[in-house]
């Protein structure tokens, strides 16, 4: 409930969160190669970047807003196309950061940097490695099955929070619509031609989406899930409907926590943690309808998917 917020209080949070994220010592930090990091690292980057302003979340809604976000991701990561589109995705997400900042040219040129610094890192790798990529991404997130009301609405998640894979639309760019079987002989001549029929609706992508700093991605993941006109990317299948199992997430503690935490306190002990000061007193921002329902939210969340959160005081 942000109803006392005015457009500016909105716009100043949203400046203060991307000056945050983008900022060039915490880039270059996260352009170096390194091992994945854990839930709770990654928690952790999430808390001080969520409150590098003066917007304040309790740790209820925090958590609300972090389910959110780790399933919105891995359902983009696991419906993309093709392992390369995993790019595609990143770029709708910095073309809509680009469109929050459009007027503050300081911090869209943070943004423009980072894209230039994506496609110099990324757009020369092999599909091979971005099939890498993307299977170190759902390992990351395969025992997280949140329930999230809009996926369950449009029915692209079953009630036991698995996501539901599509059996139409269109097929990967630089692939054929499934129905035709070819044999080749030996000298690599095609010698017999099979069809079969397909229980999902395929169609040829009419085109590529844009690599490019500027350009039309196509791909619809991860753009606003918000949006009325978003479009369902997913039909659920017969067989996906009777799936019930779910995994919990091992708890085990993690032997390397300690020493992530310690590096995240040095990356992050340059970014200035905006707090109120004087006469002002920030803003509240409650993700659920009443306090009373936050407030059930924070004693009724399952053991395993709480995180215990460590303040990090850093100084360069």
């Amino acid at each position: 409930r942000v109803d006392e917020w005015t457009d500016v209080d909105r716009k100043r949070v949203m400046n203060d969160i991307i000056t945050t994220m983008f900022n060039k010592k915490f880039m270059e930090e996260l352009f170096k190669p390194q091992e994945l990091y854990s839930k709770k690292a990654l928690r952790t980057v999430y808390d001080r970047l969520a409150h590098a302003s003066i917007m304040r979340l309790n740790q209820a809604s925090m958590d609300k807003l972090y389910d959110l976000m780790t399933m919105a991701f891995k359902y983009q990561v696991l419906l993309c196309p093709r392992p390369k589109d995993i790019l595609l995705v990143t770029f709708n997400h910095l073309d809509a950061i680009k469109d929050f900042v459009h007027d503050a040219p300081g911090i869209l040129n943070q943004v423009d940097e980072t894209f230039r610094q994506l496609i110099e890192t990324y757009s020369g790798l092999s599909a091979g490695e971005f099939q890498l990529i993307r299977q170190t991404l759902l390992v990351f997130f395969q025992d997280m099955h949140i329930r999230v009301s809009i996926f369950l609405k449009d029915k692209v998640q079953n009630s036991n929070g698995r996501f539901v894979l599509p059996i139409s639309g269109p097929v990967p760019w630089g692939t054929e619509v499934p129905g035709l079987i070819r044999m080749f002989n030996r000298n690599g001549d095609e010698v017999k031609r099979t069809e079969f029929t397909t229980d999902g609706n395929y169609v040829t992508p009419q085109r590529e989406g844009s690599f490019d700093l500027y350009g039309d991605r196509v791909l619809k993941l991860g753009t606003n899930m918000y949006s009325v006109s978003r479009p369902v990317e997913t039909h659920m299948s017969g067989s996906s409907k009777t799936l019930a199992s779910h995994a919990k997430e091992n708890t085990a503690p993690n032997p390397l926590a300690k020493e992530e935490l310690n590096f995240l306190a040095r990356l992050l002990g340059g970014l200035e943690i905006k707090t109120p000061g004087g006469s002002e007193t920030g803003f509240r921002l409650n993700l659920f309808t009443t306090d009373e329902e936050e407030e059930h939210a924070a004693l009724t969340r399952p053991e395993e998917l709480s995180y215990n959160v460590i303040n990090i005081e850093a100084m360069q």
